[in-house]
């Protein structure tokens, strides 16, 4: 199992505790200022990403100095770093990609950065945007199982297609049983887990799961 790690250069306040998702298995990545956060951890890393605006020329050069492989760009371009990121982490083959610094700040970024986790449907990479305080990670339809966390309690199921069908729930505080939903609604936002395993399900569309602390 592979597992890369993006980090973004979103504000330092809502960054995870990046130790916590280290091990040997894990590939570290930075993008733009994310560099310095994964320095600021002690975490070992590889490769760097971006158009390096939010760094000094100094801070660049050491990265080259050191030996990391820097990949630049032009601030004028038609993606984002993050997203050029993504695409060359997914095409490593991992089994998973982690995005930290994904949120908080501007708006435009935040919203870019969740429908990045579109980028999943095609590919066999669960991808997820991971902060301080949320999971959010994007499901197409079937059955899936989640386990109970005393650290996430809330969990929310926020529909990104036009219409999800069949929703159903399982093992929460406010079940379901095949209910249709609407993008726009707010009808499984904030729901529990009541048993350790749950499960939630649905026939049709996209939806996003978000696991959230108080």
């Amino acid at each position: 199992m592979k597992t890369i790690a993006i980090v973004a250069g979103g504000p330092r306040e809502n960054l995870a505790n990046l130790v916590k998702y280290h091990n040997d298995d894990v590939i570290w990545i930075g993008v733009d200022g994310g560099v310095k956060y994964i320095k600021e951890f002690g975490l070992p890393y590889q490769f760097a990403f971006g158009d390096f605006d939010s760094i000094s020329s100094s801070e660049k050069k050491q990265l080259i100095d050191i030996g990391k492989e820097v990949l630049s760009f032009s601030p004028e371009k038609d993606k984002t770093d993050t997203e050029i990121a993504l695409e060359w982490a997914i095409k490593q083959r991992p089994t998973k990609v982690h995005i930290f610094g994904a949120t908080g700040g501007r708006i435009d970024h935040l919203l870019a950065n969740i429908y990045l986790l579109m980028q999943s449907i095609e590919f066999d990479s669960m991808i997820e945007i991971i902060d301080k305080q949320n999971h959010i990670t994007l499901y197409t339809p079937g059955t899936y199982t989640i386990r109970k966390d005393d650290e996430k309690k809330y969990t929310s199921l926020i529909p990104i297609s036009l219409e999800v069908r069949g929703i159903t729930l399982k093992g929460f505080k406010y079940p379901l049983n095949n209910c249709h939903i609407k993008l726009g609604s707010t009808l499984c936002i904030s729901n529990e887990l009541i048993h350790e395993v749950g499960t939630f399900s649905f026939e049709d569309g996209i939806l996003l799961l978000i696991r959230s602390r108080d």
